[in-house]
């Protein structure tokens, strides 16, 4: 529904209607074309929209001027819309009144989540795990973006929750064409269903890192962090 307005005192012009329209993320990348299926009211013919008919009354439009009617409507999504767009089509709304122009037809927009990206705004965000030797000694992992697999330089010594930005690699917008950034968000995963040797290799590991502060520098302030305010709370 929505409002309307009257000229110069003469027929009224038809009601803005508000439809959605639901689409995928990739169709909000990239652009598509949807079909809507509308209920719509149109001007009567027996009454041409005035609803009276002295000799005989209008009994499709029960008096209203004008009669319910399904319509089907072609409308193109440009690509990089977002959740909360609205498209505007001139003149696809209800009818107005006495051969007055029709409203307008507004479609909002929701794009249903993506299983890989999170957007915010042009740009996308996305998880990416590395396991425990890549983080400690460094690598290479590929990355999905919308252009395909591209490799990401893993440096040593990652920690987790690190963030890679990789330039113009989001989503283009539509109203300048500046695609945004795709940042990745590294998360290093806890190796599971290790068998005997592994886990022996683990413990030597663990053992030749004790009282060495330098390998674990975060996990030492926050030790040292705690003393402090256990110390504090005796006094």
């Amino acid at each position: 529904g929505g409002g309307r307005s009257r000229r110069n005192d003469g027929p009224m012009k038809g009601a803005n209607l508000r439809t959605a329209v639901r689409i995928t993320f990739d169709e909000s990348v990239k652009g598509c074309e949807k079909e809507l299926k509308l209920n719509l009211k149109d001007p009567c013919p027996t009454c041409h929209g005035s609803g009276k008919k002295i000799e005989k009354p209008c009994k499709s439009c029960h008096g209203e001027g004008r009669v319910h009617k399904k319509k089907n409507l072609s409308v193109k999504i440009p690509a990089g819309v977002d959740t909360g767009n609205q498209l505007r089509l001139s003149g696809e709304g209800a009818a107005g009144e006495n051969g007055a122009p029709a409203g307008d037809l507004y479609v909002v927009i929701h794009v249903k989540e993506h299983h890989i990206f999170e957007r915010d705004g042009n740009n996308l965000y996305c998880e990416v795990p590395i396991s425990f030797s890549m983080a400690a000694l460094g690598g290479e992992i590929e990355v999905p973006t919308l252009d395909g697999k591209v490799k990401l330089k893993i440096p040593a010594e990652t920690q987790t929750g690190k963030l890679f930005r990789m330039r113009g690699k989001g989503v283009s917008s539509t109203r300048s064409g500046y695609a945004g950034d795709l940042i990745c968000r590294v998360v290093i995963e806890t190796p599971v269903n290790l068998n005997k040797e592994q886990k022996e290799l683990l413990e030597k590991l663990e053992e030749s890192l004790k009282g060495q502060k330098s390998h674990s520098p975060k996990s030492s302030s926050f030790l040292d962090g705690v003393k402090k305010f256990f110390d504090n709370l005796g006094k």
